[in-house]
């Protein structure tokens, strides 16, 4: 089972979800950004077959960082006042406009879940903040380029000045399973012996076999990594291997890894409304020592449907073209 702390929640939950191509708005049963411990007296509702049931629509959208930020060092729970002084909710326009360049989004498209007491989702290292980089990957990341490098300034010249995420391709492991910007919902299906899960965002459908068989060969690599799952209990524990090293962005809301990657992810339902949700990433070529991350997947009311986001849509050329126009008015300026 998980050992999870106990950890505070505010019960207010208010989600606007607004996404871009295609727009969905669901109702959460229950308050996202908090983990829950099992009640002794409920147990969780059993398949035909037996296992618990995981099955259903859920989000884990929240405005609670995944890590610590740095003016609230060695506080794990905000205070009733410092919540509200956060909440994100209270100071959020739709109209506000971005202040960034040519492809970037105001808070009108973001997804704005709420804001809980915890001051990260990191749970382990204990200061709620990334394990430091290794000394190769800080190298790496300071030669990758992304549509979030435009904030910077950064011009673009090329589909290679983007990532996978940009491109629609995929956000990786544990990113796709982390809240972002928006599309933090999720579809759970179940038998006998698979777990799907659907992802919403850049709809990535996770197919994780529970029959015991092995690994595929070390040689197959795959976006989202090859998953093996079994029950410990009430708890579905998945463990991810097998990993391209193509997704090479690891902040924000991508989050991928090298040859070297193990996500461990388990699952265990708490109550009628709410999974929680742990995982542990392991990447000594990317990070100095594991770190693990605590949410929960609250029930959601409505279906989901495919997000309509793929490689090559409008996004690419016209941001092309963004930079394009950014440099002739500056060459015109400078006449």
């Amino acid at each position: 089972m998980i050992q999870v702390k106990e950890y505070e929640m505010n019960s207010r939950t208010v989600v606007k979800v607004s996404v871009l191509l295609v727009t969905l708005v669901f109702v959460p049963m229950a308050a996202a950004g908090q983990s829950t411990q099992t009640s002794a007296s409920w147990s969780p509702p059993l398949t035909s077959w037996g296992h618990p049931d995981l099955q259903g629509t859920w989000t884990n959208t929240t405005t609670t960082p995944l890590e610590r930020p740095e003016d609230l060092a060695g506080k794990e729970i905000l205070t009733d006042e410092e919540w509200a002084l956060r909440n994100p909710e209270a100071g959020l326009s739709d109209d506000r406009d971005s202040g960034d360049p040519v492809g970037f989004y105001n808070d009108y498209w973001l997804e704005q879940g709420e804001l809980s007491k915890r001051t990260s989702l990191i749970v382990e290292p204990s200061d709620g903040r990334l394990p430091r980089a290794t000394d190769a990957e800080q190298q790496l990341q300071s030669r990758v380029t992304s549509s979030y490098s435009s904030i910077g300034g950064a011009q673009f010249n090329s589909w290679t000045d983007f990532n996978v995420y940009d491109r629609c391709i995929s956000r990786g492991m544990p990113g796709a399973m982390t809240p972002g910007f928006y599309n933090h919902n999720y579809q759970i299906f179940q038998t006998p012996d698979y777990v799907v899960i659907m992802v919403e965002m850049i709809h990535d459908a996770r197919i994780i076999p529970l029959d015991g068989r092995s690994h595929v060969p070390p040689s197959l690599r795959q976006w989202m990594g090859d998953a093996r799952g079994r029950w410990e209990g009430d708890t579905l524990v998945v463990e991810t291997t097998n990993f391209t090293d193509k997704i090479q962005q690891r902040t924000g809301t991508v989050s991928g890894g090298d040859h070297n990657l193990s996500v461990v992810e388990r699952f265990t339902r708490v109550d009628a409304d709410t999974i929680d949700y742990e995982v542990t990433v392991t990447d000594p070529t990317v990070w100095t020592s594991s770190w693990t991350a605590v949410m929960p997947m609250t029930v959601l009311e409505g279906s989901l449907f495919e997000y309509a986001c793929h490689e090559g849509n409008y996004f690419l050329p016209n941001a092309l073209r963004g930079s394009r126009a950014e440099e002739e008015t500056a060459t015109v300026g400078s006449r």
